[in-house]
């Protein structure tokens, strides 16, 4: 949809300028480190690397099931779950991810973002919050 909707379009703003709508395309990580990358550094250091470590997060995850708690089988499902979009949109779209989000109070702003963004940071804060948990209620999983 954002390829549809914003691409050659200016950005939209919304609530007083705190949250945009504007299409940029990345072919690095976060804040797009790593997009100067030649190939085939670029596709192994931001493809398959991450893609090796979200296979081994399936299998991890599968293999210990009985030992999470709900929390933490949703956060490794939105780690994985967001890892993988990305990682199909690089591969589809020559190395480019779609990023179409981006929050910010007049000048202070994050970078744009995209949906399997917060999905990988809310898994990874889902995480910590269950294992800081496991540690506060040592008899919860």
């Amino acid at each position: 949809m954002a390829k549809t909707h914003l691409s050659d379009q200016q950005p939209a703003s919304y609530f007083h300028d705190t949250f945009r709508l504007e299409y940029a395309e990345n072919t690095g990580a976060a804040l797009s480190l790593g997009a100067g990358l030649p190939q085939p550094y670029n596709f192994l250091l931001l493809s398959f690397a991450p893609l090796l470590l979200l296979l081994a997060l399936f299998f991890y995850t599968i293999s210990h099931i009985k030992e999470f708690n709900l929390i933490r089988v949703l956060a490794f499902a939105l780690v994985f779950a967001g890892g993988i979009g990305n990682i199909i949109d690089r591969i589809f779209h020559d190395r480019h991810v779609t990023d179409f989000m981006n929050l910010g109070i007049q000048n202070l702003r994050t970078g744009i973002f995209n949906v399997a963004d917060i999905c990988v940071t809310a898994g990874v804060i889902g995480v910590f919050v269950s294992y800081k948990m496991q540690k506060v209620l040592p008899n919860h999983p």
